[in-house]
């Protein structure tokens, strides 16, 4: 029993330490949900695919004080975000604008794959096509054959 007691606790620690300091939170608990919101969008810049409310690093929490800073100062989730984003670039969204760049990166698996699927195509057909050509030696012999025959 006692064993399930631990496991239960050691799987409650991670739930635990993503609450956060209790000093960090919001009087208010509906500004402390709208920073809440916005902390789930933003992006851990040391962890990198946590957002900063997951995240137990000390730049996250920087910038979960500074996201309850501007929230407590009356700002709107796309203010606070924009300030964010303005601040540290589109890698600290967690769901970046899409871009030409982003969709460059998003298509250039697909973009070698048909490269290497047509230059493949290519170098089989050319292939086929020299296999086919006759040498010289094979003409004369064809063209032997087809006196003989005639």
């Amino acid at each position: 029993m006692t064993r399930w007691i631990f496991l239960c606790l050691l799987l409650a620690l991670p739930a635990w330490g993503a609450v956060g300091d209790p000093n960090e939170r919001l009087a208010d608990p509906a500004k402390e949900a709208l920073a809440r919101d916005i902390g789930r969008e933003l992006r851990c810049l040391v962890c990198q695919n946590q957002s900063i409310e997951d995240s137990d690093a000390q730049l996250a929490r920087d910038l979960r004080r500074l996201v309850r800073e501007r929230v407590a100062a009356g700002e709107d989730q796309t203010a606070v975000i924009r300030f964010v984003h303005e601040r540290y670039g589109d890698f600290v969204l967690l769901r970046p604008p899409v871009t030409a760049a982003t969709m460059l990166l998003w298509a250039t698996p697909v973009l070698a794959l048909g490269g290497g699927i047509a230059v493949i195509m290519f170098r089989r057909r050319r292939a086929m096509a020299e296999a086919a050509a006759l040498s010289p030696d094979e003409a004369k012999r064809l063209a032997e054959l087809d006196r003989g025959a005639a």
